[in-house]
This record gives structure tokens, C-alpha cells and sequence, in this order.
């Protein structure tokens, strides 16, 4: 199964055509058919059949509060991963803030070298999505380009356009994943296939557009057809939050499943890598919002 991200697809926890958890919740001592769906218990068609556990998940279940096994995946696997991809990033960022001057004389040169890093982070990205197992080397690669091209960006942003903005999209970023995580716990969001079903559908829309406006910028000039400015651009800007906010979710059910179902550790990677993918999608947007209400005083 690929990725729910907006921006890049990416494999998911689930190994079938369906999203894991969406069709059973799986619990200690439950019936054979609560491991039916589950794509870490099938001795035939799993592909961590080496899995020593399997066998007695085919028997007993995969109870979501089962002790940690030697060699599967846990939560601070996820959190460890997670914090070095993202530190890594914040570092680069900050070096190309502070080392690549955004003046004058020196912001063409500034520019051209965060789209490079951009671009580069975008093939290690798509190279790293069609993987069948996740490379950290290729994933902290990505990370410190995507921080050089952060760090460009918010420095002209900030410095020419609005001060204070990074800060501002750093503690709206932190304010919706925190908002979200908790209204995840709690239940509140139910990711399930219409849930699912939904977001991609508006994600596709969002991108489709997006893409029709570069292409009208590219030829045109401006702003292609006005979606990233001025009124228009605020809208879109909130739907693009919106959209981050969404698959945040979508990130933490894959999560959730992944350690029920035993996954391998390696795959806290595809977390990690998930998370910044995701985190990177709802900072640029709240940095565009920024941007724009600030052009419009």
C-alpha cells in the first residue's frame, strides 16, 4: 500500500490492498479471523514471515498492548527516528539561514541554491518512496537537503517579507500536531476507509490545482491563476492545513497499526520519514499564510 502524504507516496504498514485496522481491531485471544487482515500475522503472503512470533500471532491474535518483542518496531523506535530525521533538518536549515545571506547582492544566489536543494530532496524523497525497505542513510539525506532549501525560504520570507514568520509557522505546525495527536488519543478523528477515501480525493483536487497553477505561472507569469495569493491564496492556504492536518492522522493510524501488528523495527524509518514528509507540507503552508497576509498590509 502507498503513502497517504500529499507530496510523496510512500509504503505503508499495510501489505494488502486495504489500509491496516480498517477492517479489524485486533485483540488478545480474538477468533482466527481477526488475523486474517492483519499483514504481520499470515505465515503465507507475509513478508516478515521470519517473524519467530507469527505463529503464535496466528494463534492468539496481535493484542495492540502486547509487550514489546525483541526486533519489532515501538513506539520510541518511532520517536528516536523521528527526532534525529527532524533535528538533522532543523540543523541544516539553521547553517543555510545563517551561511546563505538573503540581501541584495546575494539573494538570486541564495535562491537558486535552496531550489537545488529542494529538487534534490524531492528525488531522494520519490527514490526512497518506491523502496521496498527504508535506507536511514537516504532518509537523513533528504532531510538535510529539504532543511537547506527550509532555511532559504524562511529566511527570505522572514527577512524580506515578514519578521518573525518562521517562528510563527514553526509554532503553528507544533500547535496543529499537538491538536491533532490529541484529538487522535482521544478519539475524536476515526481513520477509517471513508476517512481515507475522502482525504485522498481532496488531496488529489488540491494537487491537480496546484499544478494547473505553476503551469499558468510558468507560462504567464505572476501567479498563474491566483491560487497561492491574495484572497484566493488565504483560502488555499487553510486547505492545505487542513489537508497536513489530515494526513497526520493517517500517519499516526499507520503508526498505531504498525506496532499492533508487529512490524519491524526498521520500519519506525518509514515513520520517521512519513512524519517530516507531512510536518515539511503543513510548515510551508502556514509560512505561504504568513507570507501572504503580510503582503496584503
Amino acid at each position: 500500500m502507498r503513502s497517504r502524504n500529499p507530496v510523496f507516496s510512500r509504503r505503508g504498514f499495510s501489505r494488502d490492498n486495504g489500509y491496516a485496522g480498517f477492517n479489524t481491531a485486533p485483540q488478545a485471544g480474538g477468533p482466527a479471523v481477526a488475523t486474517q487482515a492483519n499483514p504481520y500475522a499470515q505465515p503465507t503472503g507475509n513478508p516478515y514471515a521470519q517473524n519467530p512470533y507469527a505463529q503464535q500471532d496466528l494463534q492468539y491474535g496481535a493484542p495492540p498492548q502486547a509487550p514489546a518483542a525483541a526486533g519489532r518496531m515501538t513506539i520510541d523506535d518511532v520517536i528516536v527516528r523521528t527526532a534525529s530525521t527532524l533535528g538533522l533538518l532543523i540543523v541544516t536549515a539553521a547553517l543555510s539561514w545563517a551561511l546563505l545571506p538573503v540581501d541584495d547582492a546575494n539573494i538570486s544566489r541564495s535562491y537558486g541554491i535552496g531550489i537545488g536543494a529542494a529538487l534534490i530532496g524531492m528525488v531522494l524523497a520519490l527514490v526512497q518512496s518506491f523502496k521496498r525497505k527504508p535506507t536511514p542513510a537516504l532518509i537523513l539525506t533528504y532531510a538535510a537537503f529539504e532543511g537547506v532549501f527550509l532555511g532559504v525560504i524562511s529566511s527570505i520570507v522572514d527577512n524580506r517579507i515578514a519578521d518573525g514568520a518562521a517562528m510563527q509557522a514553526v509554532l503553528g505546525t507544533m500547535a496543529v500536531f499537538a491538536g491533532v495527536l490529541v484529538a487522535y488519543k482521544a478519539g475524536w478523528i476515526r481513520v477509517n476507509r471513508r476517512f481515507y477515501g475522502f482525504v485522498m480525493a481532496a488531496a488529489l483536487g488540491f494537487i491537480l490545482l496546484m499544478a494547473v497553477n505553476l503551469l499558468f505561472a510558468v507560462i504567464g507569469g505572476g501567479d498563474g491563476l491566483g491560487f497561492r495569493s491574495g484572497p484566493l491564496g488565504i483560502v488555499f492556504g487553510v486547505i492545505g492545513i487542513i489537508l497536513g492536518a489530515c494526513f497526520l492522522a493517517l500517519d499516526f493510524k499507520q503508526v498505531e497499526d504498525g506496532i499492533a501488528y508487529g512490524a519491524p523495527r526498521e520500519e519506525a524509518w518509514f515513520a520517521a520519514f512519513g512524519l517530516t514528509l507531512t510536518l515539511v507540507w503543513i510548515y510551508m503552508e502556514f509560512l505561504r499564510l504568513i507570507a501572504i497576509f503580510n503582503s496584503s498590509d
